[in-house]
């Protein structure tokens, strides 16, 4: 269960580090390029002690596709970013995807 939770914590690390490398405007604005730094270093070595208990494709599918699913949503309804029914169904299928990997890796153990 440890696991689990690095890599849930990995993936918030790695979204945080993701919303500061935006407002941090290429690096201009130190006040988010300094945490984008320390945050997806924080995200590796997250991730690096859940691949301890967890298969690699699942994790790493897992952290990317959380990560990108969840950036997505911030990005449209907080930096305003455009949306449609195709982005909408990706992010859809993303998540899918996600769940079915994290219910794969049940099933395997079982």
């Amino acid at each position: 269960m440890i696991f689990w939770n690095y890599l849930t914590f990995a993936i918030i690390a790695e979204i945080s580090g993701t919303v500061c490398l935006k407002l941090s405007n290429g690096f201009e604005n130190l006040s988010f390029a300094i945490p984008t730094f320390a945050l997806y270093g924080i995200s590796f070595w997250l991730l690096a002690l859940s691949l301890k208990g967890i298969e690699l494709g699942i994790a790493y599918a897992i952290w990317a596709g959380v990560g990108t699913a969840v950036v997505a949503v911030i990005g449209i309804f907080f930096l305003n970013e455009s949306t449609n029914l195709y982005k909408i169904l990706c992010i859809v299928a993303i998540v899918i995807g996600v769940v079915g990997l994290h219910l794969a890796q049940k099933t395997a153990h079982m």
